[in-house]
């Protein structure tokens, strides 16, 4: 790679972390579209290699898709969320040992931890998805019992 090549992907890299912190960006075409009016003209490829190396993810919140900076946290899931993806994809909750075990349809494993997650109860320390179980680890000091009596209650919540 030659130095002024280096360069430029440097000052585009730069330029869209500091587009991603300053306003929020849903796709790589709105990001392009911004670094061309900088003067940084990209490609969609380019664009996505970028997204990829600067570890750029897209997140959900309730104002739709954008992206967030390596470390910036997804937005805390609204209860409503929680009790909706809870009644429409847990077909179980299981105690198991010490941990929770939750069985979704297949394929849904991931969007319900991800809202798990998301919702930060304070008796979940994490979650772990498969593609149709989900492994609910509770916090220190936190029984399974503990964790699947609160999530059946966020079910019952309108």
């Amino acid at each position: 790679m030659t130095r002024s090549v280096g360069a430029s992907k440097v000052r585009r890299q730069q330029a869209i972390l500091e587009l991603v912190a300053a306003g929020r960006l849903s796709s790589q075409e709105e990001i392009r579209a911004r670094l061309e009016r900088l003067g940084l003209p990209a490609t969609q490829s380019t664009i996505s290699r970028d997204i990829e190396e600067l570890g750029l993810a897209r997140v959900h919140d309730r104002e739709g898709v954008r992206y967030v900076r390596p470390g910036e946290t997804a937005p805390t899931a609204p209860a409503g969320l929680l009790s909706h993806a809870l009644r429409e994809f847990a077909l179980a909750i299981v105690p198991a040992n010490q941990l929770l075990v939750i069985r979704t349809p297949a394929g849904a494993a991931s969007a319900l931890a991800e809202v798990l997650d998301r919702a930060e109860l304070p008796d979940v320390a994490g979650t772990i998805a498969g593609d149709n179980t989900i492994l609910v680890v509770p916090s220190d000091g936190v029984s399974p019992r503990t964790v699947e009596r609160t999530l059946r209650a966020a079910m019952e919540e309108a």
